[in-house]
């Protein structure tokens, strides 16, 4: 019976996770990479390539439509309340690269974008500082380091 006892205890551990500042920690992962976001609406296509210590890879940049969430209204604001919420197209795009091998450190982004008949809009190079995320929250580790461009509507690339 103490053998059942103490492999229940351990099963329930391992389903609920490591346990980070007192809490659980839930078993999610974290993708390594940069997030683009384009708000630059002519924008249609692009490519990118991320490069340090002399080695670059140039993954696939699939740009998908960006929304925003509007018109929120709830009919009250107990925790059984009924909220609703509509998407509605921004015109700009946004895309998430994943970059395996990407370092906690600076790396140099070159980002060229093209609008629909295929004129270069933008092509800028920006060095960026990937930082490592806490997927679980604080004190349940870490799941790899991200990164962010934005494009603003002028064409201009900053950091996230």
């Amino acid at each position: 019976m103490r053998k059942l006892v103490v492999l229940g205890a351990l099963l329930l551990t391992a389903a609920c996770g490591d346990v980070g500042a007192g809490r659980p920690c839930t078993a999610i992962g974290a993708l390594v990479g940069l997030g683009v976001d384009v708000e630059l609406t002519t924008v249609e296509t692009g490519a990118i390539e991320v490069c340090w210590d002399g080695k670059c890879v140039t993954p696939e940049l699939h740009l998908s439509p960006s929304s925003k969430t509007v018109g929120e209204t709830c009919t009250g604001d107990s925790p059984d309340s009924v909220c609703g919420a509509s998407a509605v197209p921004t015109g700009g795009k946004h895309a998430y690269v994943p970059v395996p091998d990407l370092p906690a450190k600076p790396v140099t982004v070159t980002l060229k974008l093209a609008d629909k008949a295929g004129k270069t809009v933008v092509d800028q190079q920006i060095t960026v500082t990937p930082k490592m995320v806490e997927p679980n929250g604080p004190g349940c580790g870490t799941g790899g380091p991200q990164a962010g461009v934005v494009v603003a509507p002028d064409g201009s690339v900053r950091e996230e």
